[in-house]
C-alpha cells in the first residue's frame, strides 16, 4: 500500500530529491521558500485539469501540463519536447483527491446532459462521446494512477527524475506518494 508523506520541513523532502528542481518545488510550495529568478524551466509538472488546484511557485520556474487526472499518456509529445527542446531534468506529476477523472461512469448522466444544454449536442452525440472517450481517461483511484504513469515515464524516459505527488485540495499541499 503506497501512503503519502507530508512536507512540512526541508529535512523531510528524501534525499534523492534535495537539490533538485523537485525539492525547490516542495520548498516553493508548501514551505514558504522565497522565490529565485528563472531565465528557464527547471521541472516539467503534469497536473490534473482541476480549478480548485493552485501552485506556489517562481515564474518561469517550470513548464506545466495539465490534463484530466494528471494523465500525461496523451500529451507525450509535449513531454519530449519540454525535456529535448526545454532541457528539463525532472518530472513532477501531481494528482490530487477528489479527481472527476475517478469513477467517470457516474458523471455519465451528467455529462451528456451538459454536453446537450450547454454545447448543443444531441443526446446521442454526446453518449457516443462519453462511451468513446471515458475509458481512455478513467484513472482509477488517484494515488494507485499517478504512481503508475509516473512509473511509465520513468520507463520511457530513464535518464528524468520523476516524482509522484498528490495534491490535496483541503490544505492546498504536495505530498509525496510513498513507493512501495
Amino acid at each position: 500500500m503506497n501512503s503519502l508523506q507530508a512536507i512540512a520541513s526541508p529535512e523531510d523532502i528524501p534525499q534523492r530529491y534535495r537539490n533538485t528542481p523537485i525539492g525547490l518545488f516542495l520548498e516553493y510550495h508548501n514551505l514558504d521558500r522565497p522565490f529565485e529568478a528563472y531565465a528557464n524551466a527547471q521541472l516539467l509538472i503534469g497536473m490534473c485539469m482541476d480549478n480548485r488546484k493552485h501552485l506556489h511557485i517562481p515564474d518561469n520556474f517550470a513548464f506545466i501540463i495539465r490534463s484530466g487526472g494528471a494523465n500525461l499518456r496523451y500529451s507525450e509529445f509535449k513531454v519530449s519536447y519540454a525535456l529535448a527542446v526545454g532541457n528539463v531534468r525532472c518530472i513532477a506529476l501531481v494528482g490530487h483527491n477528489e479527481c472527476g477523472m475517478v469513477n467517470l461512469v457516474s458523471r455519465k448522466e451528467q455529462f451528456i446532459r451538459g454536453l446537450v444544454e450547454s454545447a448543443g449536442w444531441t443526446e446521442q452525440m454526446a453518449e457516443e462521446h462519453f462511451h468513446h472517450y471515458a475509458p481512455m481517461f478513467e484513472i482509477g483511484n488517484e494515488t494507485d494512477f499517478v504512481l503508475s504513469e509516473v512509473q511509465r515515464l520513468r520507463a520511457r524516459y530513464p535518464k528524468i527524475l520523476a516524482a509522484p505527488f498528490i495534491y490535496k485540495v483541503e490544505d492546498n499541499r504536495l505530498y509525496l506518494i510513498r513507493e512501495s
